[in-house]
């Protein structure tokens, strides 16, 4: 932890070496993508969208071999590491897997101190307070997703793991923004099936909302579990609402008019057409 002016960060270095999450990778990071990542945070805050920030930024000695088009041409590039900081690194992943392999007790330990720590107006005695904190990610989830559309950024990689349970921007890979609109465009050569191309990151939030539905659900009694289903059939309409206010503003529309909806439409088809 890093505490400044009473706030608490957690820092993690990218890059440095395997860790017990590495999985079959290296853990190591290059210097392109290192930079990319300081730069883009930073912006990312600055544009007052909710992210994780970069400390700093170390060239490493040693060499990492990357296929960096994924077409079996591996070269040799320098390392590089990162340190970056958020508010917390915990994800719907994070609660995905303890779900999954049953660990329930752990799960409810460790969803309770993610409340206490991040979610100061969830009271911890509060019966439904599992269902507050869905409520709070469902509606900051559909939030942030809105403002990536609103600069065109496109994540790259937007399954469970890389999705924050605090709803800021998290783990900047294969991320890109676009040129002009194109709701096609995808920063990540390896996403073949256009999964996560920029016209699909709503639905894809859907998704995950979805699944970390699934993992609260054993921890929800009966109508706690239809109370949320029904928060989760609001997102879009949430999403919707808060895409529209951006765009007015970009444009700015004052006030309401049944035909503010079709000229934001309009011009996007428009920039994609030319």
């Amino acid at each position: 932890y890093f505490c400044r002016h009473g706030e608490r960060w957690e820092l993690q270095l990218k890059g440095s070496g395997k860790t017990p999450y590495s999985r079959n990778g290296d853990g190591r990071a290059v210097l392109r993508s290192s930079v990319r990542e300081f730069l883009c945070s930073e912006a990312m805050h600055h544009l007052g969208i909710p992210t994780s920030r970069a400390a700093s930024l170390v060239v490493s000695d040693d060499d990492v071999w990357r296929d960096q088009f994924y077409n079996g041409n591996i070269k040799k590039e320098r390392g590089a590491i990162v340190l970056r900081l958020a508010k917390s690194w915990f994800r719907i992943g994070s609660l995905e897997i303890l779900a999954h392999s049953g660990e329930l007790d752990l799960l409810r330990r460790l969803l309770d101190f993610i409340i206490q720590e991040h979610f100061p107006s969830i009271a911890m005695n509060d019966s439904n307070r599992y269902l507050e904190f869905f409520s709070t990610v469902v509606s900051e989830t559909s939030n942030l997703i809105s403002l990536w559309m609103s600069v065109g950024f496109a994540h790259g990689v937007c399954n469970t793991d890389n999705f924050s349970l605090l709803s800021i921007t998290i783990d900047y890979g294969p991320f890109g923004f676009m040129d002009s609109y194109d709701p096609d465009f995808v920063p990540n050569t390896s996403d073949d099936e256009r999964r996560y191309k920029i016209g699909n990151q709503a639905s894809v939030g859907l998704f995950n909302l979805s699944k970390l539905l699934q993992a609260l659900k054993p921890l929800l009694d009966p109508r706690q579990k239809q109370l949320a289903s029904q928060i989760l059939e609001g997102y879009g309409e949430h999403y919707h609402s808060r895409f529209t206010e951006l765009f007015k503003t970009k444009l700015g529309l004052l006030g309401e008019n049944e035909n503010d909806n079709y000229l934001i439409a309009f011009l996007l088809k428009v920039s994609f057409l030319c």
